[in-house]
């Protein structure tokens, strides 16, 4: 399928995915949140694909925020629309994936593209990145996730001073509070990512859709974290995977797992 405003390249069961929108520092239009939606279906289907990687064009941004242009002029009844369909369709969307997705953030990640950033399952960031949550200078709140993950990653208070007085922190500082895993240079930032990815795909994929799900569910308000745990523990007993994995520890060589 072609997109106008992503890139994706696939290699060696690694899928790229580049937010292309330099003139507009990434932002998130809906068109792009469209996109990135369709991006993720197709490369969740695709049995090849064990890991992806999302970025963002250029040396100055991974995404700079929202396109404000589209809601300046919303209702009440529409604000809370635009953020429930985009929660629905990207952000809750690419954290619950069972395809591991690293946020490569090159720049600037304001707004909703720290919100993009946080809902993947992890983070690493150049050393020219900043992260921030400004909607508060604008007379409204996160509304893509913020409020949530950022407090999961950071803790409540960290989380209130970055909302409330809508700063950014730096790359380094990201890391001390555990916003992001990894610092490095620009050049580095995927070749790092792609090594993280080739770490990942040594493993069971089935093993690491069921630990992705286990983890997501300690979040989740009435959901037992404990429960899913042992529910996705027990079905990794009926796979090909844990089979293969368990005997390949037996017989002292190399685990080749199907994916099934």
């Amino acid at each position: 399928m072609n997109f106008e405003n992503i890139l994706i390249e696939e290699s060696n069961g690694l899928a790229t995915i580049t937010i292309n929108r330099p003139k507009k520092l990434n932002a998130l239009n809906r068109a792009t949140i469209e996109e990135l939606n369709q991006a993720f279906k197709d490369l969740e289907r695709n049995e090849e694909i064990k890991v992806i990687v999302i970025t963002g064009s250029g040396e100055k941004a991974f995404v700079a925020g929202a396109d404000i242009s589209e809601f300046a002029h919303f209702s009440v009844d529409e604000g809370g629309r635009l953020a429930a369909k985009g929660q629905e369709m990207l952000f809750d969307f690419v954290e619950n994936l069972s395809t591991p997705v690293i946020a490569a953030v090159n720049g600037f990640a304001l707004g909703g593209g720290l919100e993009l950033a946080m809902s993947c399952h992890f983070r690493i960031a150049s050393d020219n990145a900043k992260m921030g949550l400004p909607e508060t200078s604008l007379g409204v709140i996160p509304g893509y996730g913020g409020t949530q993950r950022l407090p999961q990653l950071v803790g409540k208070g960290k989380a209130m001073e970055l909302i409330m007085t809508a700063g950014m922190v730096s790359a380094d500082e990201a890391k001390d509070c555990g916003l992001v895993n990894y610092v490095t240079t620009q050049e580095e930032l995927l070749p790092l990512a792609e090594k993280l990815a080739g770490k990942i795909m040594r493993n069971s994929s089935v093993a690491i859709g069921a630990a992705i799900k286990a983890v997501n569910d300690n979040f989740k308000d009435g959901v037992d974290g404990f429960q899913t745990e042992i529910r996705e523990f027990g079905n990794c007993f009926g796979t090909e995977d844990f089979k293969e994995g368990t005997t390949a520890f037996l017989e002292k060589r190399k685990a080749n797992f199907p994916g099934r």
